[in-house]
């Protein structure tokens, strides 16, 4: 049976989807994106290199989405735009209208990969990765806000739960409004299955 990604938050990786900043990011309106003062797109773009040689040296392929110039400025977060698990991978579906896109490009990255696409969520469904942790192999949590929803969960368990795959939600504190939301792993941050780290205020 083949094994397409992990179930847990802390396992040793060994293949990982990465899109790199370019042009996108460079033409970014930092207004528009709600960048603050001091968003530098060459910066980043020079130290998300720096982040892909840490992980080639622990050994971990790394499958490539190029940006291309299609002003998915955001899209460097990969972890946001879709869900892999050992059976095949979940496009999901944006909360942020200006990263609607992303899933897509996601689809057509694995399917290039030869990894299975399990189903996508449609209609009113929204799920962020960054809302989503991996309790362990077989419970996925949720943290439900203004980028992911009821329905999303809904449809990832009637999709997931073929696979053994249980997703469970709760409510998600936010801050200012919809446009400075924090994710799940925005307060909590899995470092091993059974140990955890909270931010506090």
């Amino acid at each position: 049976m083949a094994n397409y990604g992990c179930q847990l938050m802390a396992e040793e990786m060994t293949r990982v989807l990465m899109r790199r900043p370019g042009i996108s990011l460079l033409e970014a309106d930092p207004t528009l994106w709600h960048y603050n003062h001091f968003f530098d797109a060459e910066k980043a773009i020079r130290e998300y290199d720096e982040f892909a040689t840490l992980i080639t040296q622990t050994g971990a392929e790394i499958v490539w989405i190029e940006d291309e110039g299609d002003g998915l400025s955001d899209a460097m977060f990969t972890r946001d735009a879709s869900l892999i698990t050992k059976a095949g991978a979940v496009p999901l579906k944006m909360g942020k209208a200006l990263r609607s896109a992303e899933p897509q490009v996601h689809k057509a990255a694995y399917e290039q990969a030869g990894i299975p696409i399990l189903g996508e969520l449609t209609g009113e469904a929204m799920i962020e990765g960054g809302d989503t942790i991996w309790l362990n192999e077989n419970t996925l949590i949720v943290g439900l806000g203004f980028r992911s929803n009821q329905e999303g969960v809904r449809q990832l368990n009637a999709l997931l739960n073929l696979h053994d795959i249980t997703v469970i939600s709760f409510d998600m504190p936010y801050w200012t409004g919809e446009e400075a939301c924090l994710h799940l792993m925005s307060v909590i941050s899995p470092l091993t299955e059974k140990s955890t780290s909270f931010i506090h205020h």
